[in-house]
């Protein structure tokens, strides 16, 4: 790290001094002050005698870019609730949205009734938006905490285009779907995001997507997937992932990564062995978040499987919050997965993964971290709130999985790398002043599944563009977070270094 070219007399606006900095590129830390002037780093070095408007004491703590959440479903919440306060107190300072094959935008829903898991979205079908341009519109007028990229997802598509999601699409309907991405990946979304595992999607044929996705070399778009199954047949799902992405000649990002029930696990030794000999013919990445426990719509389906499953919420049953729902079927004296088809929409937590594989993904060396919360939900997984924290408590100082300076490489400049984000993800004059500043001691997550909407403890400060959002355990109300399309991404061919590859 080195300091910014010549000085320019005028004070900075603010100064962290005395930290211990973490570049996000994996390198070790140092002692350095940080300078910002406006939304980027001005200057890293000696800052004893540097003027500022404002002072941060990092004294005992880490300085590091801020973390970037790289699945999450946050599209309503950004615009909601600016504050983003489930994501600055984490440390988060960029989110991407429209994951597994679910999108506000572009998206028109038909009919009154919004088909899960759009749910998870909204529960009105006035509550998405027809293009792209509009939900940047009205990004940009709420002005969120924290910064967006966007995927665009199958299943909004679908939902736009298809009189029925339960048949393969048409060659016109699919052609209409390709327009659709097209255009939204004009405006600057990020690229495309499936979730074949959905009754919105379980039909879709592989040659469908390859259809509509085959638009995304072109303008730098990624593809990112909700595995058609990540339970017995996982890694017939995951090949078709990585069709999906030589067909298109696109990056691949396996949402989530897992395996579920429990005589799959232990299976992320097979699975991941998969994706390290993919990862030797084209670029293979994958998300992972850091609990045992999964998040969704309520599945029926999934009842006769005999995992632990809590209700989250019910549109039916609203006095419905955390419950467990074999407990309350022999309560009421019903079968469960009838009652979970009387309670839909409604959501729920599974506990049906291995603590063993979460770790064995979590050390892969492709692994980014991102939460996949879900803050539409009432009662939500803890998730929503202490993902970032609890990788760093847990995973890092508690049962040393990785080290400190590798987990902030893979919440920072690993997703920025394989999402192509210019001047985001790293320590560096002259790159967005998007910061962390917290405790590696005490840093952990306070959420809880008994009490889900806890702020973690030992995150001190966090800038988004320059602008302090968070500090001393309390969002400060200020905003400066940024939609970031094409002008965020690096064009087509962007040279990844080989630690992101």
């Amino acid at each position: 790290m080195s300091e910014a070219g010549p000085r320019d007399p005028a004070p900075y606006d603010l100064v962290v001094v005395k930290g211990r900095l973490l570049d996000g590129l994996g390198g070790p830390a140092v002692m350095a002050d940080v300078a910002v002037r406006g939304d980027r780093i001005a200057a890293i070095g000696d800052g004893r005698t540097w003027a500022a408007k404002e002072r941060i004491d990092a004294a005992g703590k880490v300085v590091a870019p801020g973390f970037i959440d790289v699945h999450t479903h946050d599209d309503r919440a950004l615009l909601a609730d600016p504050a983003m306060t489930f994501k600055v107190s984490q440390g988060v300072t960029t989110v991407v949205t429209g994951n597994c094959g679910i999108s506000l935008a572009p998206a028109t829903i038909r009919g009154d009734m919004v088909p899960p898991p759009l749910t998870l979205l909204s529960l009105e079908p006035s509550g998405f938006f027809p293009a792209m341009e509009a939900y940047i519109t009205a990004f940009d007028e709420a002005r969120p905490a924290v910064n967006s990229l966007m995927l665009v997802g199958h299943s909004s598509l679908r939902a736009s285009v298809m009189d029925r999601l339960d048949r393969p699409a048409t060659r016109e309907e699919t052609r209409a779907m390709r327009v659709m991405l097209e255009r939204a990946l004009a405006a600057g979304a990020a690229g495309l995001s499936t979730g074949l595992y959905y009754p919105t999607a379980q039909a879709a044929t592989t040659e469908e997507v390859i259809g509509i996705a085959a638009v995304l070399a072109e303008h730098g778009g990624i593809y990112t997937s909700h595995l058609r199954d990540e339970s017995d047949h996982v890694c017939e799902a995951m090949e078709e992932a990585f069709t999906i992405g030589r067909a298109c000649s696109c990056p691949v990002v396996l949402s989530h990564h897992k395996v579920t029930g429990r005589h799959n696990h232990g299976r992320t030794r097979e699975t991941l062995a998969i994706v390290d000999r993919v990862r030797q013919e084209q670029r293979v990445a994958l998300d992972v978040y850091p609990y045992a426990a999964s998040s969704t719509i309520l599945e029926p389906r999934r009842v006769r499987d005999g995992e632990k499953i809590i209700v989250t919420w019910s549109t039916r049953r609203p006095d419905l919050k955390a419950i467990d729902l074999n407990e309350l079927a022999a309560r009421e004296g019903r079968d469960p997965t009838r009652l979970a088809e009387e309670l839909q929409p409604a959501g729920a937590i599974y506990f049906s993964m291995s603590e063993e594989d979460v770790a064995r993904v979590i050390a892969h060396p492709a692994a980014m971290i991102g939460s996949d919360g879900l803050p539409q939900d009432s009662w939500p997984h803890p998730r929503l709130w202490g993902t970032f924290p609890r990788a760093l408590a847990r995973y890092v100082r508690e049962m040393k999985v990785i080290g400190l300076e590798e987990a902030v490489r893979r919440m920072t400049s690993l997703t920025a790398a394989q999402f192509g984000l210019r001047d985001r993800g790293v320590l560096r004059a002259g790159a967005h002043a998007d910061l962390v500043v917290f405790d590696p001691d005490t840093v952990a997550d306070l959420a809880t599944f008994a009490d889900p909407k806890r702020p973690s403890a030992g995150i001190d400060a966090v800038l988004v563009n320059g602008v302090t959002v968070y500090r001393g355990g309390a969002a400060t109300g200020l905003r400066g977070g940024r939609f970031i399309g094409k002008a965020g991404q690096a064009a087509t061919g962007f040279d990844v270094p080989a630690w992101a590859a």
